[in-house]
């Protein structure tokens, strides 16, 4: 408590920061009349906590009222880059400014100005009256105001902000931080800045010369030629960022501090707002009942609507446990102690750190656990050596020596540790836990299989895909934990000064490793409970986390590539884009660089006249891809020979010459990653290398797939589904005519063709088929009459009439799509069949074009996902199959609806008819499909082979 002779207090509260971390750490929210009010209650209940934990005498909530400031117009482009709000978020703003009245708090607002301006000139009023300021944000803006009497707090973080924790960040004081940003410029805000120097150089500089006025005077005497041209040639620049950072303290002020004294919540204002919304747990805890803020992380309470969690936390972001400590575990008696305190917790986060992102060639070097809040160590193996990389067969045979800290034997860690990772009752939790397991499994010999494990990662991705871009730990840690977490290269270094993981010292990589462990096991504190409570718990039981152990194993296998094929392809495709560059350079009537979209665009619009260009912003000829394609269906040979030109170029770098370099040197296969995050649908995606959209419908692009070959004596498999999302529309639409087609085996396409055209399947031609075909793929994305006619080449009438014929005959699918449509707009989710949802952000833009967007994406994700929660089952149930039967086939890949094995020759007929089996009855028991699915296999000497 404060002195009763200390100064008056002023809060001033940062609305904007506490709205939108409100907004993006809480699940969706809706009133009975289907408002979203998720940021609205975030918002209500951290300011409750403020005022009833700070008790300040003075107290005002400061909000930005437009997006048109002064600064706008200093630098037209300023902000620029900022996108408009969610639009689930725009109707929340006038139910904040309520619940701001409802808690008895003042709103300072003016349009014009920032909210960072009027805090500044609170800030200022407020200390020449001798009251001490604390502006509650965590915006590294406002540190500039920090001085004698004005100190920030950071909500999220719940740390104290004054002048020796702004030194730490900026490298300056307070009062030349402004130096500081004018230089190094903000990428989010737009501000310029000068080119090539960032935070830390400009703190150097700035300390150097003292300010940006005298540095830009004196930019002659750098020494550096780079930095000293770009200082001399931005320094009006650099001046224009300095107006834009610099906080004004003289704007004029909507409301005097006097109105802001005594200001806190009052029962019979809040009650009523509180009642009408629907927020039970912030009316229990106004009235005193509410759970403590320690267990109301397990906790939420669903509003009188039923249709949203309340919040994660009553506090939205929990408190960072009072006690971290994080302990460097050097010797076998420490680590025994550690596995014992994990096995009494029963649940221990793992997290392994090594050399090479790319899990096939990454060597161990140490293991962190958590077992608690607050409680992880590192446990170094391998530290002490100077080499590294990709396949640095690294030794590691005297690292105690050259670390100088004690290591304890691998053998003999993995010994200790072994009992604990195979221990039934005690669940190792991870984030991205596929790679850990994979570095293990490859790394140590025998070691055993980390189980059961539960993954951070994917349960963000099932509870949040859509909504969230990002399901890195990092980010998860600032959305969710309100905590920033050590960056790798605080502790590696970047540049030409990066070291490997391998050659820290182990003190200083205790922090950064330690902590990984550490909040991941904090955030499956936070993220598990919510699968229960928002309905996600199947989705995530039944298809993802089984799925981390299928897809590790099939990246250790990998798969084979012929090198020799490679090399012989890429000098093909050499020769072939020669041959290209001479034919194009003849049509132009001259040379130039084809890989140039400038030079391309000028020759073609420019020289030669041609119809339909279009000019960018910076004023260049757009020569996209759907630029040439129009050009070349209008018959202009020379957009013809480019097209061909950049897919054999694109093959010779992305494939053939790439492939080469990613087989592994010890396997002489190519390990490909799957990503379990990579699309909100739930679709699996690969890289390193990206095997999942290699070209297939061209004859060049089929030659790679001759590449990827079987062992000796064995044979590969492809199965895929035949048109299983075609499948799932019959199914979800009802339409009968598709469902007795499916049903009775007839060609599908034909069967369209012939009711929606009315042409007898006895006289259907392959063209007549052709356009059914592009009519019921394209339906399911939403194709328009534009997108139909410029595919079949036909005029926009007539594909719209086939449109209009398709939904006359077929109008369960139009039924599904207005349903799936208005299902988004009121809940700003659709879900798949299996129950996984799907966020649609834009569905109520009032952008057409991103609305229709939003739009397409609601009526094809349910089936699209459905398509990929099927195929994910069938990978979950294939391993154990196989085994049953005693299969030697081993799943290698997976391609969206297809999946790819190497089986000896003499096994391969036995194992196609239980893969087809598996991958058949993949819905069932979960869905009670009205159309079978169908899978199709084949086997071959070469991927292209055998699909």
């Amino acid at each position: 408590r404060r002195s009763l002779m200390a100064a008056p207090r002023l809060i001033l509260v940062d609305g904007s920061a506490y709205i939108f971390r409100a907004f993006h750490a809480l699940p969706p929210m809706n009133r009975k009349d289907g408002t979203p009010v998720n940021a609205v209650f975030g918002f209500t209940g951290m300011v409750m906590k403020l005022i009833d934990d700070e008790a300040p005498d003075y107290a005002i909530v400061v909000l930005d009222q437009a997006r048109e400031t002064f600064r706008n117009e200093i630098y037209p482009e300023y902000k620029a880059n900022r996108s408009a709000p969610p639009e689930e978020l725009i109707p929340q703003f006038p139910l904040i400014r309520e619940a701001t009245r409802a808690l008895n708090l003042p709103v300072a607002e003016m349009a014009g100005f920032e909210a960072d301006d009027l805090i500044a000139t609170y800030a200022r009023l407020a200390c020449d009256a001798g009251i001490e300021v604390v502006i509650v944000s965590s915006d590294k803006d406002l540190m500039q105001l920090i001085r004698p009497g004005v100190t920030m707090l950071d909500p999220m973080k719940q740390k104290r902000i004054g002048r020796d924790e702004v030194i730490e960040r900026f490298g300056v004081p307070p009062e030349k931080v402004v130096d500081v940003q004018a230089l190094a410029g903000d990428s989010t805000d737009n501000v310029p800045g000068v080119p090539g120097i960032g935070v830390k150089t400009a703190a150097e500089l700035i300390n150097t010369y003292g300010s940006l006025d005298d540095l830009l005077d004196r930019a002659g005497e750098i020494t550096q030629p780079k930095r000293r041209e770009n200082l001399q040639n931005h320094a009006e620049m650099a001046r224009v960022s300095r107006q834009l950072v610099h906080l004004r303290d003289d704007a004029p002020l909507p409301l005097p501090i006097e109105d802001a004294k005594g200001r806190k919540p009052q029962a019979e204002l809040l009650r009523p707002f509180l009642e009408e919304q629907g927020f039970r747990r912030l009316l229990a805890r106004l009235e005193g009942d509410a759970a403590p803020a320690s267990s109301a992380a397990a906790s939420a309470a669903n509003s009188d609507s039923g249709q949203g969690a309340e919040g994660v936390v009553s506090n939205l972001i929990p408190a960072a446990p009072e006690d971290i400590t994080y302990t460097l575990i050097t010797d076998e008696a420490a680590l025994t102690d550690i596995v014992a305190a994990a096995r009494m917790a029963g649940v221990v986060a793992v997290d392994t750190e090594t050399t090479s992102l790319t899990a096939s060639a990454a060597e161990l070097v140490g293991i962190s656990l958590a077992w608690a809040a607050g409680q992880a160590c590192y446990i170094p193996l391998r530290h002490g050596t100077g080499a590294g990389g990709a396949h640095g067969g690294l030794d590691f045979g005297d690292a105690e020596a050259s670390s100088g800290v004690a290591q304890i034997p691998l053998d003999r860690a993995i010994a200790i540790l072994r009992p604990l990772f195979e221990d039934p009752a005690v669940l190792k939790v991870g984030h991205n836990l596929k790679y850990d397991s994979h570095v293990l499994s490859r790394q140590i010999n025998g070691a055993a299989q980390l189980t059961p494990i539960d993954d951070t990662m994917c349960l963000s991705f099932v509870l949040d895909a859509g909504r969230q871009s990002s399901h890195k730990l990092d980010d998860l840690a600032e959305i969710h934990l309100g905590h920033s977490m050590i960056k790798y290269e605080d502790v590696c270094g970047k540049g030409t000064k990066k070291i490997g993981f391998n050659e820290v010292d182990p003190m200083a990589a205790l922090d950064y490793a330690a902590e990984d462990a550490d909040i991941t096991l904090r955030l499956w504190q936070m993220l598990k409970p919510r699968l229960a409570q928002e309905g996600k718990a199947r989705v995530y039981e039944r298809l993802e986390r089984p799925l981390i152990a299928v897809l590790a194993a099939m990246e250790a296998e990998g798969i084979k590539v012929d090198r020799q094929s490679l090399s012989e392809m890429s000098q093909h495709f050499a020769a072939r884009m020669v041959e290209l560059e001479a034919e194009i350079h003849a049509l132009a009537g001259e040379a130039f660089n084809i890989g140039s979209p400038k030079q391309l665009g000028e020759i073609l619009f420019g020289k030669m006249g041609l119809e339909g260009g279009k000019k960018s912003k910076t004023g260049a000829w757009s020569t996209s891809a759907d630029v040439l394609d129009d050009l070349a269906a209008a018959g202009v040979e020379i957009a013809t020979k480019v097209l061909e030109w950049r897919q054999i170029s694109k093959l010779k770098s992305t494939y053939a010459d790439a492939l080469v370099t990613s087989i592994h040197p010890q396997t002489g296969r190519v390990h490909t990653s799957f990503s379990m995050v990579g699309a909100s649908t739930g679709r699996l995606s690969s890289s390193d290398p990206n095997l999942q959209n290699i070209p297939i419908r061209t004859p060049e692009g089929r030659k790679i797939r001759t590449t990827f070959v079987p062992e000796p004596g064995a044979v590969l498999i492809s199965a895929d589904y035949s048109q299983i999302e075609l499948r799932l529309v019959a199914h979800i639409a009802g339409e009968e005519s598709m469902i007795a087609a499916f049903r009775n085996g007839v060609d599908i396409h034909a069967q369209t063709a012939s009711e929606v055209f009315g042409v007898p399947l006895e006289d259907m031609t392959s063209e007549t088929r052709r356009r059914a075909k592009a009519i019921n793929f394209g339906i399911i994305y939403g194709i328009s009459g534009f997108g139909l006619a410029r595919q079949l080449m036909i005029p926009q009438g007539e594909a719209r009439d086939y449109i209009a014929a398709y939904f006359e005959r077929f109008p369960g699918i139009r039924d599904y799509m207005d349903e799936m449509k208005l299902k988004a707009r009121e809940d700003g989710f659709v879900e798949t069949l299996f129950g996984r949802r799907l966020y649609i952000s834009g569905i109520t833009a009032s952008n057409p074009a991103q609305r229709g967007f939003a739009e397409r994406q609601a009526i094809n994700a349910p089936i699209q996902g459905t398509a990929a929660d099927i195929i994910k089952q069938a990978m979950v149930r294939m391993p154990a199959a196989l085994a049953a039967a005693g299969s030697p086939a081993r799943m290698l890949l997976q391609v969206h609806d297809e999946l790819v094995f190497e089986c000896p020759a003499d096994a391969a007929d036995e194992a196609m008819v239980l893969i087809r089996k598996v991958m058949e009855s993949a819905a069932s028991p979960v869905l009670d499909l009205s159309v079978p699915l169908i899978a199709e296999a084949a086997t071959g000497m070469s991927w292209d082979e055998a699909h």
